[in-house]
């Protein structure tokens, strides 16, 4: 299995964030082809490394990679990533693609 975390700073408005967040990205995300699971934190992120400023996670699941890059390569996947810098620009982001094993 594949995963894509997406780490997201807080935001300036936390208001426009929220609305847009929920009324359209995600919304737009679940539309992604492929697309195993979707899940995002409830309530504030806790680091017990210091970093104080990450305020929403989403974790999304892919058979593969190969099926993660098919996703975003198709037009849903374009629009989505588009609509990704309306939420936040690339020094408000973290975003990693990985292979995934259970141990």
């Amino acid at each position: 299995m594949a995963k894509m975390t997406v780490i997201y700073k807080t935001p300036q408005d936390k208001d426009f964030f929220e609305k847009h967040y929920f009324e359209v990205h995600v919304p737009l995300a679940k539309q992604l082809p492929g697309l195993l699971k979707y899940e995002i934190n409830d309530g504030p992120v806790v680091s017990t490394t210091g970093h104080a400023d990450v305020y929403r996670i989403a974790n999304l699941y892919f058979e593969s990679l190969d099926a993660m890059k098919a996703a975003f390569s198709s037009e849903i996947g374009q629009h989505c990533a588009a609509d990704r810098r309306i939420l936040a620009g690339n020094e408000d982001v973290q975003i990693y693609l990985y292979d995934t094993q259970n141990t």
